[in-house]
């Protein structure tokens, strides 16, 4: 069980070090807000990651992706809400934690709105699902559902460690560059928009071949 959980793990952490739409999240969160929401986002990611390796291991993944018209569903959708969220990044300054916004936004949910966020994206991706398909497929070719099991709990694990990473280094980074920091936050939104442009383009093509 042990091993299963440690390769899960490994896993997990190196399937994070792409940029990909949840690390670019959780770096707007870490400029734009505050570390706490910044791992929010991370911990939300490492859950869905979690589930969609579970899903692999127990077999429902494929089950899943066998109906044509859920992928270009999903596409769609997570290209919206990232085309809207990037939109909304560039356009908004960073919140200051010592104003009275900052105090108000610590007060109202920050976890749970950080938590939901990274947890969408990754769910509303359907290339995630299927890379941890292929993924359970070829590394626990073999294993027991308990030994799967463990190996998707590693997973979480190991994600969660890497996104806190990101959340930290991003943290850090805002502290140096100061109030340049609305730069980047606009260049986090850009990217957001583009792979929200992307995944639009991938529900399309999905529908007319």
């Amino acid at each position: 069980m042990l091993s299963y959980f440690l390769i899960g793990a490994a896993v997990g952490a190196l399937t994070g070090i792409p940029i990909g739409p949840v690390n670019v999240a959780i770096i707007d969160a870490a400029y734009r807000h505050h570390l706490r929401r910044a791992i929010a986002v991370g911990l939300g990611g490492a859950a869905a990651d979690m589930g969609y390796a579970a899903l692999g291991i127990l077999g429902l993944g494929p089950l899943l992706l066998a109906h044509p018209s859920v992928p270009p569903i999903l596409y769609g959708v997570s290209g919206v809400v990232l085309v809207v969220y990037g939109i909304l990044t560039v356009r908004a300054q960073p919140v200051d934690p010592a104003g009275a916004g900052g105090a108000a936004e610590v007060g109202r949910g920050w976890f749970w709105g950080g938590f939901l966020l990274g947890l969408a994206l990754i769910l509303l991706n359907p290339a995630t699902l299927i890379a941890w398909v292929v993924i359970v497929g070829s590394a626990l070719a073999g294993a027991s559902q308990g030994e799967g099991i463990a190996a998707a709990i590693g997973v979480g694990v190991g994600s969660a460690i890497w996104f806190t990473v990101v959340a930290h280094l991003a943290d850090h980074g805002k502290k140096v560059l100061g109030k340049k920091v609305v730069w980047l936050t606009r260049i986090v939104g850009a990217a957001l928009i583009g792979y929200g442009l992307f995944s639009m383009a991938r529900a399309v093509h999905y529908v007319v071949s």
